[in-house]
């Protein structure tokens, strides 16, 4: 069976040329829910004519739901996801796992689709979504090597997967960045991302301070996986998929054409898929497992230029006849019963009926070609004429004027589109959403503390006070016996490749060493890191209380809240066991925040090789800042983490977070400047130097 070619929908124009170049479904946003904020998107009406069209055509419509959904999200997710399942749409994709929840509840026929944005980067987090969520499909990460993929297929034979081989590439792993939200109050996650990765960010050395960057080392150039169609489908990719919902139909018209090409072993037009959109060329590095320069680009002048010439040729494509549904005409009646009807099928059982609204007169000449050169005009239509047969009487069909067989075919053609646009409804159920408490404000949380590394331990007046140590689990050995009991080893937020097993074994090997616990980052690790307590961490993503109420059931002690979260959304995440035990919450109250986790190393624009680096640099904006970059292996398979220059700090005001642990997260600061920040924060004194309160008093 070839691989499913899926297109971008922006808009109904957009939707209507992916699939008159031959897309097998497209997948669209309405005006909520839907990372792709600033695309047209499709009100309620427009989503039903959406899907209608699609369904008339026999294609397929999935709709996005994929943003970080905040609890009043939920007040109305409900009636939508039953809407999408009462127009019949085939697919709902779906990020945060609350979400996910509701609409197997509500809408419990409309399939699931796992978004990209929810870590989907190894064979267990695949696993775990499908037997335990119910996915139909997975989307997978793009920072996937082709042997990651066919990994995960092998260990997930019955689990759809669907990959992106076309489009604008995220610097940031799916799902992992909080860059635009920080620096600009805009939450990419949210799906208002402002992009300010694309600009200058320059990790030259030597740059005198305060001097702006002006390379953009956190640029990467669009992915072109259209030449490894072929591997892409024997590694087990059952959806191809081309990003660009905010692109133009004629960057849609050329994408969907290669990429319809290459799926059946044709040769394409690669200039001009190149010309249409490009940031200094393609890229196919994650694919193939390499991690280098040339995986960086911009959009300079000369692309623009480019795509304004290629613009014409791509308008050429659409004179293309292209594949259309055969349609079948019945003529019967005629002279001797006074009336024509015509009637039009397709091979799929649709039928229609329309009547002559003048009576034929007896014919002078054969009319059957007459008649087969009228209804044979299907343009414009979806249709293509599949042959006409004749059924009358003795007097044949007489004679009618051209006009009456063109209005016949017409209205035909009309009533038979509407025939197979007739939405398939699914069933739904009327849910109560449950009523959760809100946490108290105004009492101290406890305080704990994440290191990057051993070293940085403060001294044992400080340990003291401490309710929680947290460190990764690769700092395990270092860790002193006293300490172990409450400390808890936080597993890796991005699992690639072999991560996932080695970090198994290690946890074995681990159990009795007397640690308190684990820190889970993605779903997969509630699975193996029993019989240790598992709290969860940035990498789940907790924004809401239907979330974290699902992670509960889970197995989690313990949350932390995403810090994109404000204090009043935070107030609403205060989960509980079934007994009504409350489950500790935590939040970030200081630490350099990790803006981004990337694959991509923005150090190699500069570093030819990951040999004899130090794992750390600095990029620059074009503002003089410097952003802390740390690599947590070389190599391809190591990540690397973006920070924001200015700390975050709450240590006067741990009054106003509503958690029972504020969080201090130490990752650049030496032992002697993690004992002066818990002084501080042990103290509530102001802080001494710059910081920011992140986004913790805002509308977000």
């Amino acid at each position: 069976m070839k691989a499913e070619l899926l297109a971008p929908a922006g808009n109904f124009s957009k939707l209507k040329t992916a699939f008159y170049f031959g897309a097998d479904a497209v997948y669209l946003g309405g005006k909520n829910f839907s990372l792709r904020a600033f695309s047209d998107n499709f009100d309620a009406e427009d989503l039903k004519k959406a899907v209608d069209y699609a369904h008339s055509l026999g294609k397929k419509a999935y709709v996005t739901a994929n943003i970080f959904a905040r609890n009043d999200d939920f007040a109305f997710l409900s009636d939508y996801f039953s809407y999408l399942a009462e127009i019949g749409a085939d697919a709902a994709i779906v990020s945060d796992i609350g979400a996910m929840s509701v609409l197997k509840k509500a809408a419990p026929s409309l399939a699931l689709h796992v978004s990209t944005q929810s870590n989907t980067t190894n064979k267990y987090a695949v696993k775990f979504y499908a037997e335990e969520l119910g996915a139909e499909r997975v989307i997978l990460a793009r920072e996937l090597s082709l042997k990651e993929i066919a990994e995960i297929r092998e260990f997930n034979p019955d689990v759809e997967l669907e990959a992106f081989v076309h489009g604008a590439m995220c610097m940031s792993m799916s799902g992992q960045c909080m860059m635009s939200a920080f620096l600009g109050g805009r939450s990419g996650n949210r799906g208002a991302c402002a992009g300010p990765c694309r600009l200058p960010f320059d990790a030259t050395n030597g740059l005198r301070p305060g001097q702006p960057g002006k390379a953009c080392h956190l640029s990467l150039k669009d992915m072109d996986l259209v030449p490894h169609m072929a591997q892409l489908k024997a590694a087990g990719v059952a959806s191809i998929k081309i990003e660009g919902r905010l692109r133009t139909p004629e960057y849609a018209a050329a994408a969907v054409t290669a990429c319809r090409a290459a799926r059946a072993g044709q040769p394409y037009d690669e200039a001009l898929l190149r010309d249409i959109f490009s940031r200094s060329g393609f890229s196919d590095a994650y694919l193939v497992g390499r991690n280098d320069g040339t995986m960086f680009g911009v959009r300079t002048e000369a692309d623009a230029a480019a795509t304004r010439a290629a613009t014409p040729k791509a308008r050429e494509l659409f004179r293309r006849e292209l594949e259309r549904i055969p349609v079948h005409f019945c003529v019967s009646g005629g002279v001797e019963d006074g009336g024509i009807k015509l009637t039009a099928f397709d091979d799929n059982g649709s039928r229609v009926n329309v009547y002559s609204a003048d009576e034929p007169q007896p014919a002078q000449k054969d009319p059957a070609p007459g008649i087969e050169r009228a209804l044979g005009k299907t343009g414009g239509t979806p249709f293509t004429c599949a042959g006409v047969e004749f059924a009358c009487g003795e007097g044949g069909p007489g004679f009618l004027p051209g006009s009456a067989w063109n209005e016949m075919r017409r209205e035909a053609l009309d009533k038979l589109l509407q025939k197979r646009s007739e939405p398939a409804p699914l069933a739904t159920k009327e849910i109560t959403l449950p009523e959760y408490a809100e946490h108290e404000v105004g009492m101290i949380p406890q305080l704990a503390a994440r290191f990057e590394t051993a070293a940085q331990l403060p001294g044992a007046e400080y340990l003291a006070k401490l309710r929680y140590l947290i460190l990764p689990i690769r700092e395990a050995d270092a860790v002193p016996q006293p300490l172990r009991c409450k400390t808890l080893l936080e597993l890796p937020r991005a699992a690639f490749g072999t991560v996932e097993p080695d970090t198994m074994r290690r946890l074995a090997a681990l159990e009795g060493s007397g640690f308190a616990g684990v820190v889970a980052n993605n779903l997969a690790q509630f699975g193996y890191a029993s019989p240790l307590p598992v709290f969860g961490g940035l990498g789940l993503n907790v924004t809401n209380p239907m979330s974290a109420a699902e992670y509960v059931c889970l197995g989690a002690c313990g949350l932390l809240v995403q810090p994109e979260t404000a204090l009043t959304a935070m107030r609403a995440v205060a989960p509980r066991q079934k007994d009504g035990t409350p489950v500790p919450t935590a939040a970030l109250c200081y630490g350099h925040l990790p803006l981004m986790l990337t694959r991509a190393c923005p150090l190699r624009n500069v570093r030819t090789s990951c040999v004899g680096c130090t794992h750390k640099g600095k990029l620059r904006d074009r503002k003089g800042r410097d952003f802390p970059v740390r690599c947590s292996a070389p190599g391809s398979a190591g990540m690397r983490t973006v920070f924001n220059p200015v700390p975050l700090y709450m240590g006067d005001r741990l009054t106003e977070m509503p958690v029972d642990l504020a969080v201090a997260a130490f990752t650049l600061e030496p032992a002697d400047r993690v004992e002066e920040v818990l002084t501080h924060l042990f103290h509530q004194q102001p802080f001494d130097g710059e910081f920011t309160r992140g986004l913790y008093y805002t509308n977000n």
